[in-house]
Order: C-alpha cells, then structure tokens, then sequence
C-alpha cells in the first residue's frame, strides 16, 4: 500500500478508535444484540440472484457457484439479492473544487471526506456490516481486509463520480440499501436532487454530508482578493470582498436550504461538517444516521457550530 493511503488508514482507524463506544452503541443495543448492527441482517441467504464475487477465506463452502467456478481458474461465491440489499455504499466527491483549503494547517475538503468516509467503513465492518464503495469495482464485503480494499480503489480514483462534476453515477444498488454521499454539493440543486431523487425512487436509503472548509462557510476575507476557479471558471477579482459576504452567506443559505428540503422530500437525513472542527462529531453524525428506524423521520445532524 502506498505511504499516502497508510497513512489515511492509521487516521480514519484512530479516529474510529477516538469515539465513545457508548455513544456509537446505544442507541442500537436493545434490537442488535445477535443480530449486528442497525438490526438489519435478516436470518436467510436471500432469493433472487444478484451477482458472483470471488471466494474469500471464510465463506462457506455450501455458497461457492461450482458451475460458474468451473468456466475459469477461479473460484466463485453466488451472492443474492438480499445479501445485497442488507448493504451500506459509500461515495465521497473527487472533484476539483474538493481540492480546496484555505489554510496550511487545515485538511483538503476531499481529505476529510475520505478519512470519514474510511472511518465509516471501519465501524460498519467491526459491527459486521457489509460495505462498499460506490462506483466501485467490488461487491458489497466485510472483513478485515474491506478498508484496505477501499483505500486502494479510492487511490486508483474508483467512484470518483458520474456525468454531472461533484455528484455520483447513477449506479445499480439494491432496493432498501443504503448510502452515504460525501462532498462539498455546490452543484445546482436541481442536478443534486436528480441524484438523491433517483436512488430513493428505488427505494435506497441516504444520509447527504456537505464538508465545506471555514472560509467556503463565512467568507472571512477583507479588502482586495481574486478568487481561482478550480472547476474552469475564470478567476474572479473582487475590489472589497467585505460587500459581498452578506449576498453570499445568504446564496449559501439557499443552497442548504434547498439541500435539505431535498433530502427531507426523499427520506434521507442531511447534515454540513467544516474542515476547522473534529471529525467524530460527523462520524457520528453519519452512524446515528445508519442507525435509525426506516420509519423515523430523517435526522438532520450538524456541527455544533456554523
């Protein structure tokens, strides 16, 4: 593994290792003692076909597809449908605009929304969930070996995003699945929407997390300041920055606005983290999100401060 993605796997597991385990336990404890986390793994091996993935060590020798195992040197698990549903996909935004911070001393945008999205992983396969990246090449797992797995497919740029820049593909994920969607969504709301909207008209559950840096959230400039475009927009050089920052909360405040009446619309919960505050709050932010009953009305989760 390469120094970059060791590096973001000690971070995301000492930030996992950094959270009360009361705090991310018991809320669940009641309805998943025996059955894993969120209660959502059924007794059963599902119904309908859903895909073939390679033999890892510990599956059950009863699974293995010994007709689609004798086509090739390799040895294949049939996966159902229902395996496949009981599954959370992760997606964090690889955009240019995520490349942004506005301090030394501060992590990229996309640096924190891959530790978190890393730290979710970690949790979700310690309580035996099966996870996956979506856009990804490898089908929902667990395991030990799940968040080197990811670390390697986000190094490679896997599920980077689709079509629309900042937004993820539209991607085949089972029905009652759930995912996590991390990024700066600045995108107009309509293309955001389209998105959220196609994956819940399927039936998939979401949680929306929007990582701004401290600047993006308050503009704190003053005087004469350009602006570079990190998208293809022409640079912008504005004469007193300080004339603009009320218009411009009050555009981001109708960008979040419409973020969560959105998500509130499909179901999904929704919650903004800055780059300037610790990452547990989100993480566990993200988890209570996982946690909650279908039947609940979506949280909306923030950091404590704007």
């Amino acid at each position: 593994m390469a120094p970059h993605g060791q590096s973001m796997r000690r971070r995301a597991e000492a930030l996992v290792g950094a959270v009360p385990p009361l705090l991310v336990a018991a809320e669940r404890v009641a309805a998943t003692v025996a059955q894993g986390v969120h209660g959502r793994r059924r007794v059963g091996t599902g119904e309908s076909f859903w895909q073939f993935r390679r033999y890892q060590p510990g599956d059950a020798i009863q699974r293995i597809d010994w007709r689609q195992t004798a086509k090739s040197q390799t040895v294949y698990i049939r996966e159902l449908e229902w395996e496949a549903a009981q599954s959370v996909w992760l997606w964090r935004d690889a955009s240019p605009s995520m490349a942004y911070r506005s301090a030394r001393n501060l992590p990229t945008k996309q640096e924190r929304a891959e530790l978190l999205l890393l730290a979710v992983a970690c949790l979700l396969s310690r309580a035996g969930e099966r996870v996956a990246l979506l856009g990804g090449e490898s089908a929902p797992a667990t395991g030990r070996a799940l968040v080197g797995n990811i670390v390697d497919a986000l190094e490679h740029g896997a599920g980077a995003g689709g079509p629309a820049a900042g937004l993820p593909g539209n991607q085949h994920i089972p029905r009652h699945a759930e995912l996590v969607l991390i990024g700066d969504f600045l995108s107009p709301l309509d293309e955001v929407n389209r998105v959220v909207a196609g994956y819940a008209n399927r039936g998939v559950r979401g949680h929306l997390l929007q990582v701004l840096d401290p600047a993006e959230a308050t503009l704190p400039f003053d005087g004469r300041i350009r602006f570079t475009g990190l998208e293809g927009e022409p640079d912008m050089l504005i004469p007193r920055v300080e004339t603009i920052r009320e218009a411009y909360l009050d555009r981001l405040s109708v960008q979040q606005d419409g973020l969560s009446a959105l998500c509130r619309s499909a179901g999904w919960s929704w919650a903004v983290h800055r780059t300037d505050r610790p990452p547990q709050a989100a993480l566990l932010g993200i988890y209570a999100a996982l946690s909650r009953d279908p039947l609940d009305q979506p949280v909306a989760a923030a950091d404590e401060e704007h």
